[in-house]
């Protein structure tokens, strides 16, 4: 006879006077009753379970528990592998019933001690050594109902999540492309709003992605999961997706009136839970207008990049001057020609941008640039010399503001 079968004879404890410990369970169906009674009163969310779930699945499932203790009292062994395949199915239905794994866990805890306390009620200080192997035996039982539970159901939930996501990514390309979206309503599940916050997502790299002793791939996709990890705490998981370890598109449902929308406050939050200074551009439009609006919103994105606003949320109200003047076009050419002379003098272009981001301050510059003062005015003449730019008047200060966002502007539709 091999081990296994070795296992399953039967060697019962034995208490109280010669009678088995599983004698003191009753009978069987009056203890089912009393525990599927027990759970829909005080195990939530099973007073939430409409009533023939619980005279149906919870009570078949609870005799079967049931059974498995008898036996483990009877065979003084642990469930085998063919015995934990309904533990492992029924796990996986209440995760995608949306049961937390929490109250499962209690329900076989307490159901566990229910049965214990019925068995040792019965005993006396001569059974003491067959009640400490029945209490090691129950605590490895649940060791194993405990590993098997959680196992079965984490898998499920990560079948479910992966099988939302699958669902999510389709309708977030049909929604993109403004086709199809009707028939993936009916096929994924997932509802579409009559209206969306359009939100262009900018991720900038990490330092640690430019360490050569750290594989920085790794680092970015990490960067990736907590900013989605964020995005889905921030939005209950309501927002549809596409992002890259760069960035990318979000769709936030914006016609109910009492749900989370993307805010400066909820990007900062965002920001500061992932470790990310994100910068993000938002167009809210209806759901038929999403196509032409996420254009608009990563049109405003390069231009934010372009102008290098610090990390935050922009609308086309926060960039509408230098939205209007960058436009391509003969425009735009002309406002750039400006600065042009300064291309072939890099100290003075670098010069003036920083005089410029310094707010006209001669000693922050030279600070910055490491140079005396008297070197930034001797710059600053000669960038009015080459350019004609009055860099002492408002009209010639306003002049050089513009020409240098278009500058930003013409280079980073180039680099693009």
């Amino acid at each position: 006879m091999n081990s296994s079968a070795m296992d399953r004879i039967y060697d019962p404890l034995i208490i109280a006077d010669g009678r088995t410990a599983s004698s003191f369970l009753g009978n069987a169906d009056e203890l089912v009753s009393q525990l599927v009674s027990y759970f829909a009163e005080n195990v939530m969310p099973c007073q939430a379970l409409p009533s023939e779930a619980m005279r149906g699945d919870v009570t078949e499932f609870t005799r079967r528990c049931l059974m498995l203790a008898m036996e483990m009292l009877d065979r003084r062994t642990t469930p085998s592998e063919p015995q934990l395949v309904a533990l492992r199915a029924a796990s996986a239905q209440h995760a995608r019933e949306g049961v937390p794994v929490g109250t499962l866990l209690r329900a076989y805890a307490e159901g566990f001690r229910i049965g214990f306390e019925l068995v040792i009620g019965q005993v006396t200080a001569a059974d003491l050594a067959e009640v400490v192997a029945g209490t090691r035996l129950l605590l490895r039982t649940l060791e194993v109902i405990n590993a098997t539970v959680t196992s079965a159901y984490l898998e499920e939930q990560r079948q479910v999540a992966k099988e939302h996501q699958t669902g999510a990514q389709t309708m977030m390309s049909a929604l993109l492309s403004g086709h199809g979206i009707g028939a993936l309503t009916r096929q994924t599940g997932i509802r579409v709003a009559e209206s969306y916050q359009v939100v262009a997502l900018m991720i900038p790299e990490l330092p640690e992605e430019h360490d050569p002793r750290v594989d920085a791939q790794v680092v970015a996709r990490r960067k990736l999961r907590r900013v989605q990890a964020a995005l889905a705490d921030a939005f209950a998981s309501r927002s549809l997706a596409l992002l890259s370890t760069t960035g990318g598109t979000l769709l936030i449902p914006s016609d109910e009136p009492d749900t989370a929308r993307m805010t400066g406050d909820i990007l900062a939050t965002i920001s500061a839970t992932s470790g990310v200074e994100l910068t993000a551009t938002l167009v809210p439009a209806p759901t038929d207008q999403i196509p032409k609006a996420t254009e608009e919103a990563h049109e405003l994105l390069d231009l934010v990049r372009g102008i290098a606003k610090p990390a935050g949320l922009y609308e086309l109200s926060d960039v509408a001057i230098e939205y209007q003047l960058t436009r391509p076009g003969p425009a735009r050419e002309h406002l750039a020609d400006v600065i042009a002379p300064l291309a072939t003098h890099p100290e003075l272009l670098e010069t003036l941008r920083t005089y410029m981001a310094t707010g006209l301050n001669r000693k922050a510059t030279g600070r910055r640039l490491h140079v005396h003062p008297n070197t930034i005015d001797y710059r600053l003449r000669r960038v009015g010399g080459l350019t004609d730019l009055d860099l002492t008047t408002a009209e010639g200060i306003l002049r050089a503001r513009i020409a240098l966002l278009a500058d930003d502007m013409v280079h980073a539709r180039g680099a693009a």
